[in-house]
């Protein structure tokens, strides 16, 4: 029997391929429920309606500037909605104290553009410093911790090194062992392969991979790179004009009919 969820739009029932083998339908680890936010005068998002599924790698694509970051930000309650419910594991994160929203961030880790090292910390000091903010752990559990982080994105010999002495490929995986260090339930990947050389994109493009398989995660990529997007995902959400336009799996991508869909896999949205 296939799992079956109702499309992020129109209502119509939706075939998830990356739940095609199961036998019951899955429970969303994540929803956004008729999201709006809105700055100033600028309406980002008008009405997102998306689940996510545990242990999907979903990646949320769209132009500059429509709100894909907006969602990752949401999500960690670092800003709120205007109207709207952000469900994680059932738990309305819109409404929680900044006590509630620790627990819930203690599930996620996240890899930032810029990879966002402390640039007066070691390798080792950036990727122990989740683990001494948020985990009691003896300091050896947490060397045990660094050292295996590193290991899985193959990064053994670096932990004495400062940020300065990396290249940029290297700061991505150290953000990556230091995102992965808290052990989450979910990994956020905010334009993982920008600015990154092909070579270092197709490294980061199989650790996304890799990490869903060995740690069983669920994953949310923002990017603008297609071609990373249909390399890692199991689905693509397109943002526009402040909603999900479609979501679904990448061969429907690929060979999507939509004017909106066509236009932005081609590089022309503007002139839609």
């Amino acid at each position: 029997m296939v799992a079956l969820k109702r499309a992020a739009t129109g209502g119509r029932p939706y075939m998830n391929p990356f739940y095609k083998n199961t036998m019951s339908k899955p429970e969303p680890i994540i929803e956004f429920i008729d999201v709006h936010k809105s700055f100033n005068d600028n309406k980002v998002l008008d009405g997102i309606d998306l689940a996510i599924y545990r242990g999907e790698t979903i990646t949320i694509m769209g132009g500059s500037g429509i709100g894909k970051s907006v969602l990752l930000k949401l999500l960690l309650g670092l800003i709120r909605p205007d109207k709207g419910r952000i469900l994680f594991e059932g738990k309305d994160i819109a409404v929680m104290n900044e006590g509630e929203l620790i627990g819930i961030r203690t599930k996620i880790g996240m890899l930032f553009q810029g990879a966002a090292l402390f640039d007066s910390l070691s390798v080792y000091e950036n990727v122990a410093y989740a683990l001494r903010e948020h985990l009691h752990l003896r300091e050896e559990e947490i060397r045990e911790r660094v050292r295996e982080k590193l290991g899985l994105v193959g990064l053994e010999d670096v932990e004495d090194k400062k940020p300065s002495e990396l290249s940029g490929g290297m700061k991505k995986r150290v953000g990556l062992a230091r995102a992965i260090a808290i052990e989450p339930e979910v990994i956020l990947y905010d334009e993982p392969t920008t600015g990154l050389d092909p070579t270092n994109s197709r490294r980061i493009n199989s650790l996304i991979k890799e990490l869903q398989r060995v740690l069983k995660v669920t994953s949310i990529v923002v990017t603008h790179d297609i071609k990373s997007a249909y390399e890692v995902s199991d689905r693509i959400a397109l943002i526009y004009e402040g909603r999900i336009k479609k979501a679904g799996a990448v061969k429907d991508f690929k060979s999507a009919e939509d004017e909106v869909v066509a236009s932005f896999l081609n590089g022309t949205m503007e002139s839609v």
